[in-house]
């Protein structure tokens, strides 16, 4: 049998090895509480969970930090589509396919400028020191220009009714997740209505 000495050092590394495992960071969980509290009642929570938790940017600390990253991601998803519908462009053969292709082209190329717009929006908002008129404003064009992406999203996919096959079905994966992304970033900046910007304290 081990010694009694033994046994407490053994109890002491192992409540230790358990801790640092399980906590990690004081910052990072910070993060993640505000992700997963603002997330429970977003239009895709178990999206904006996964998108938001994988996120590679600054570590985020408070509500307007989340919501320029939501906005970033949508960004990215959107670009990325735009690539790919680039790509489809010109290899799609029958007629009405490619007109609706070359219309989502320029829809997902209005939704990139009105996100990269919403982003700099959010950039400008005043967390303190600014006036309630200023912060409205901002807020205004922030929500204005990510619904205007989010309804391009949408028009995009509307031109596809009526015609059925590979292209429409790798169109509506890849617009139905940016439209799903642009919907969680429209839920985060809608939240600041409410908060003014201001960080949220999460207790240890």
């Amino acid at each position: 049998m081990a010694p009694p000495q033994k046994l407490v050092l053994a109890a002491i590394l192992s409540a230790f090895i358990f801790a640092t495992t399980t906590t990690g960071d004081g910052s990072n969980n910070a993060a993640e509480d505000i992700v997963h509290s603002s997330c429970v009642h977003a239009s895709y929570p178990s999206l904006c969970i996964r998108t938001l938790s994988t996120y590679s940017g600054p570590t985020i600390t408070n509500r307007r930090e989340l919501a320029q990253a939501a906005v970033k991601v949508s960004l990215s998803h959107a670009e990325a589509a735009a690539k790919k519908l680039a790509a489809v462009r010109e290899t799609v053969g029958k007629k009405r396919e490619k007109a609706a292709v070359v219309d989502c082209v320029e829809m997902i190329g209005d939704s990139v400028d009105e996100l990269s717009r919403t982003l700099s929006a959010l950039k400008r908002l005043r967390v303190s020191g600014g006036s309630v008129n200023e912060f409205r404003w901002q807020m205004s064009n922030a929500q204005t220009w990510a619904s205007a992406a989010l309804t391009d999203d949408d028009t995009c996919l509307d031109g596809f009714q009526g015609i059925d096959g590979e292209v429409k079905s790798e169109v509506k994966e890849w617009m139905t997740k940016v439209a799903r992304v642009t919907s969680n970033a429209l839920y985060m900046i809608n939240q600041l209505d409410d908060k003014r910007g201001k960080p949220h304290v999460v207790r240890p």
